[in-house]
């Protein structure tokens, strides 16, 4: 692996008496897509809060290009070129499609405003499939479509790092294909991406590598398809009667 974008060690986050995220560490080179995979519960969504400043840590490094951000404030990491999706999809839902990505333009790593804004506003929501729509209501859109405004508003803060939590996810056949091929552009043009994923097909498709947890432990970590043939990895997932 080349010199890591992005390096977490010795991860910890507790919740009163439940340790959410144990001694985590995983890395990532630029250019390349980690899926970060477990059961429900296991405490992927809590490594990308903590990777992306929306929680302290207990203990451990997350450090960005070498430098450390863990309890950064999350507008800081993300003018540090870290984007994020959430697992449930959060739009503004009092602005149109357009303001919604305006607001990631005006906040990102290169700010702009006015006209500029407004046309790369549009392209971005050209780029996610939500042409045309620039000036509908949030509240006019499909859950699909504001997974796609989501990640448009992302998009918008220019990222390096990019935090998929379950984008995949609900998608139908048709949109799933659409949606992998979107996330595999973006790693062309030299995006690195951390993908929490439950969709198989998109896991294989898309990732280099992959680390699993349970129980907010790492128990795996390799290639696709060497991780989802691990046995504990099997057992965390089905239990051990159907491992």
């Amino acid at each position: 692996m080349s010199a890591a974008l992005l390096e977490v060690s010795g991860l910890t986050r507790r919740f009163g008496g439940l340790v959410a995220v144990d001694d985590m560490s995983l890395a990532l080179a630029p250019g390349e897509i980690l899926g970060l995979l477990g059961p429900n519960g296991s405490g992927k969504s809590t490594v990308l809060n903590l990777i992306s400043g929306a929680l302290s840590p207990d203990r451990g490094s997350i450090r960005l290009h070498g430098h450390e951000i863990a309890s950064t404030a999350p507008h800081r990491i993300a003018r540090l070129g870290v984007a994020r999706t959430f697992q449930l999809v959060r739009v503004l839902a009092s602005l149109n499609c357009r303001e919604n990505v305006l607001a990631g333009l005006a906040f990102g790593r290169d700010r702009l405003w006015g006209h500029a804004a407004e046309q790369r506003a549009d392209e971005l929501l050209a780029r996610v499939g939500l042409a045309g729509r620039a000036n509908t209501a949030t509240t006019e859109l499909t859950y699909i479509d504001q997974k796609r405004l989501e990640l448009a508003r992302a998009l918008a803060l220019d990222p390096q790092l990019l935090l998929l939590d379950e984008w995949l996810a609900g998608l139908n056949p048709t949109e799933l294909r659409q949606g992998i091929a979107l996330v595999r552009s973006l790693r062309g043009e030299g995006m690195t991406i951390l993908l929490v994923e439950h969709v198989m097909d998109a896991i294989r498709s898309l990732c280099d590598r992959c680390v699993v947890m349970n129980a907010g432990r790492k128990i795996a970590e390799g290639s696709p398809d060497a991780v989802l043939a691990d046995a504990e990895v099997i057992r965390a997932y089905l239990g051990d009667d159907d491992a």
